[in-house]
């Protein structure tokens, strides 16, 4: 019994060191108490997150593994099965132990031979680096993900008429963590608008599209044409039309029997044969299909295919229309073509939102531009909404190359701007609100 409750005590000033060296780090303290997510949270003091995760795995297969021998002990030859990838998780958990304390000790200036002493004496190294004072990171952490730049924190009133989107967060489960994706994007887009969807690599991008459409939904009040998508998705789904980089069509089919499929996945069931027929040949005629609709998809020019991908989605008529990257891997003048297809279907009265990484070439076209950086908290935020000529004046720019220049943080390349540029956007639409 004393030995037991030694053990116990010891166990307990074990995760007291923990819990101070999470505390040093501004990690919250209960992880303290949970194995494997304690290590990972270390791992997150460390510097080396990834290596956590990759720990964390290792540590719980090597328990499950534990959990099966003791449900095998009458059959010998299993458990020798087991022991060889038993084996492998243990090496493979103390090499990622080792690459996580290596970095604790990077992350508080001390030698690396550290590293060896907390994985031989993990208890006692963990005591002394938790309750000593002299043990503390001499390097800034982005621990708790910081609050980034003020919000707006208001609601744009929706229209009777287009897409009104309040959205006031976004977020995501990340491991053992809120990870906050989208946070304060509020915009009204008139019918009858093209929109360029402007944004660097993590900016959110795809995740604001996700949220838009109902896909992946958002604490966000989204509204098309005076309905709510969230609550009406299986009917407002049908007036969605979303394009992906990446076409699925099949290079057997015909492009009329391609054309075809879609129309029998995306009009309403309660369409009729002829009907279903008449939007089919009106479709091939409206993208210039009709000369090539016996031909095989994979016979097409990298242009047909593309314009083929448009129609599928476009079958069902929708009212707002999403494009990611349409001109990916066409030349200029194919790229303008395709452009200006997209301006004559938002001239007929629908909203047509498109992602591309060359909207200089055609920014002529573009009515809006939607502006997505990602500030200091790593969250895509709301740069700017508005007319095209109008993001210049608010930028200083004179394109949009040097607009994702100028929000793109500076290890990306860009200058740094994205909380600067997200606060001036948030005074602007309080004043123009307020």
């Amino acid at each position: 019994m004393q030995l037991s409750a030694g053990t116990l005590l010891f166990d307990l000033l074990v995760s007291l060191g923990y819990m101070m060296i999470m505390k040093k780090c501004g990690i919250k303290l209960f992880w303290a108490f949970i194995p494997f997510a304690r290590e990972y949270q270390i791992s997150r003091c460390s510097d080396r997150e990834n290596d956590g995760r990759v720990y964390a795995f290792f540590g719980g297969m090597q328990v499950i593994i534990r959990i099966v021998f003791s449900f095998l002990s009458d059959y010998q030859y299993l458990i020798v099965f087991l022991t060889i990838p038993y084996l492998a998780f243990i090496i493979g958990k103390v090499v990622y132990q080792i690459r996580i304390y290596t970095g604790l000790t990077e992350v508080f200036g001390r030698s690396k031979k550290w590293s060896i002493l907390f994985v031989l004496f993990e208890g006692i190294t963990v005591i002394i680096w938790g309750f000593s004072k002299k043990f503390q990171p001499v390097k800034e952490l982005d621990i708790n993900n910081p609050e980034g730049a003020k919000v707006f924190g208001g609601e744009v009133k929706a229209e009777e008429e287009g897409l009104s989107v309040n959205i006031k967060e976004r977020t995501a489960k990340d491991f053992f963590k809120k990870k906050t994706l989208l946070k304060d994007i509020h915009m009204n887009i008139p019918k009858g608008h093209m929109v360029l969807l402007l944004g660097g690599s993590g900016a959110g991008k795809t995740t604001f599209v996700n949220a838009v459409t109902g896909y992946e939904k958002a604490d966000a009040k989204i509204l098309l044409n005076g309905r709510n998508i969230y609550t009406e998705y299986s009917r407002m789904m049908f007036d969605i039309g979303f394009v992906p980089q990446q076409d699925l069509m099949r290079g057997t089919d015909t492009v009329k029997l391609t054309l075809s499929d879609a129309a029998s996945l995306r009009l309403p069931t309660g369409v009729e044969k002829k009907e279903k027929k008449e939007r089919i040949e009106e479709v091939l005629n409206e993208f210039g299909l009709q000369a090539i609709e016996t031909s095989l998809v994979d016979k097409l020019s990298g242009g047909q295919r593309k314009r083929l991908s448009i129609a599928m989605e476009y079958i069902s008529d929708p009212s707002l229309f999403i494009l990611d990257e349409p001109d990916s891997g066409l030349d200029g003048v194919v790229a303008r073509g395709l452009f200006e297809k997209l301006r004559a279907i938002a001239d007929e009265g629908k909203i047509v939102i498109v992602i591309t990484h060359t909207p200089d070439r055609v920014i002529d076209l573009f009515d809006d531009v939607i502006v997505l950086a990602k500030d200091a908290g790593r969250t895509g935020r709301l740069a700017w909404y508005g007319p095209v000529n109008e993001a210049y004046e608010f930028f200083g720019k004179d394109s949009m190359e040097d607009i994702l220049l100028s929000i793109n943080q500076k290890e990306e390349g860009g200058e740094g701007k994205a909380d600067e540029y997200v606060e001036k956007y948030a005074d602007y639409m309080q004043e123009k609100v307020g």
